[in-house]
């Protein structure tokens, strides 16, 4: 989706005054996500932060009426990397279909022995069997120690985005602008000949494991198409949700995501609600509920300063696996990440990513 502590910073900060920000930053709940896995800062009051910085921003959207005793799967990962330059900011997906070896682990309420899984089940794992705080914190802790044994990325903070949560801010903005930038068909929502909703396709289980689709008769399902626009709070987390009929699944998907998060950011600290208070405390009154932050130690003003150089056209949005699914042979269903996007993960573990995307310029994804 990047709201959190930078996709919040790479969308807030992006736009906002180092006092503002502070103010903004007020209604946001602060957690330890990583536990002993976070490279936590020892920063006694305020200090300069200094050094390349990798923050693990989670996008989870559960769905509507789910028993908050069950386990969910984060619905994005993203590696927000920030080189020790503090002029830039880059965004790189983990593929949340992933095949990888998820390493044992114990929240206190479950064990979980380890073994081979997606990628994003892992936050299940670590979750499973709590509620609440201690579930987030499990969930980001076995996530972000499944990541450093895939690629040696450990991480100095974390964020969790709860996109239905992010709906209500964009109640409250009145919708969102933003550009679709590939047409998009709805598989959730369409209008029927009386103009009524309905479910536009029965989806399926596929003989090979994917999703297979069938058209209900009669309904017309609902279409975003190409260019700049104002989208309703339904049609804002419909659009982001779509990945079935994209003809890169999931890549296409997080990518619209990540457009989103930033466009409600930049709606956020609009003109139209920075001069008006009463919206203006609205907005971060809900935006708070929407998102969790471990600031890995270090305060949330201090980020603000350190990030004070970096405009909205200083954050990079990275292609994986050249933008395409790259089946997995040990699951059909999976996948594996290419050699240039293991390649990529070792630039970020180094802070070489600068020289890395001037090598491959075709990894820079737009929007």
């Amino acid at each position: 989706m990047l709201g959190t502590i930078l996709a919040v910073l790479a969308g807030a900060v992006l736009v906002a005054k180092e006092a503002l920000f502070s103010y903004a930053m007020r209604g946001v709940v602060e957690q330890n996500l990583l536990g002993d896995t976070g490279n936590q800062a020892q920063q006694p009051g305020h200090a300069s932060v200094t050094g390349a910085k990798n923050i693990l921003l989670i996008g989870v959207d559960a769905r509507p009426g789910q028993d908050p005793h069950e386990p969910v799967r984060s619905d994005s990962i993203i590696i927000l990397h920030i080189p020790a330059t503090y002029d830039a900011a880059y965004l790189v997906s983990i593929p949340r279909d992933t095949w990888v070896e998820i390493p044992p682990y114990d929240n206190g309420a479950r064990q979980y022995l380890g073994g081979d899984d997606k990628v994003n089940a892992a936050y299940a794992f670590g979750g499973n069997g709590l509620t609440g705080p201690a579930a987030r914190s499990h969930a980001v802790e076995l996530l972000a120690l499944t990541i450093k044994k895939l690629c040696g990325v450990t991480f100095d903070g974390a964020a969790i985005v709860d996109f239905t949560g992010f709906q209500q801010v964009v109640n409250v903005l009145g919708g969102v602008d933003m550009y679709v930038d590939q047409e998009t068909t709805s598989v959730s929502i369409g209008r029927n000949s009386k103009g009524g909703t309905e479910v536009p396709f029965r989806q399926y289980t596929r003989d090979d494991g994917g999703q297979g689709l069938d058209p209900v008769p009669g309904v017309t399902p609902v279409a975003y198409h190409v260019g700049y626009q104002h989208l309703a709070p339904w049609q804002a987390l419909d659009y982001v949700r779509q990945r079935e009929t994209l003809p890169n699944g999931d890549y296409d998907r997080q990518r619209h995501q990540q457009q989103f998060i930033k466009a409600v950011f930049k709606g956020m600290l609009s003109k139209d609600v920075l001069t008006n208070p009463m919206r203006f405390n609205k907005v971060l009154e809900v935006a708070g509920k929407a998102i969790t932050i471990d600031s890995g130690g270090i305060d949330l003003a201090d980020w603000a300063f350190a990030m004070r150089g970096v405009s909205g056209d200083d954050v990079v949005t990275i292609k994986s696996n050249e933008g395409t699914f790259n089946q997995s042979p040990g699951n059909g269903t999976a996948e594996d990440l290419d050699q240039t996007t293991v390649n990529l993960l070792a630039a970020v573990r180094t802070d070489q990513v600068r020289s890395f995307l001037a090598a491959h310029p075709q990894l820079v994804a737009g929007g």
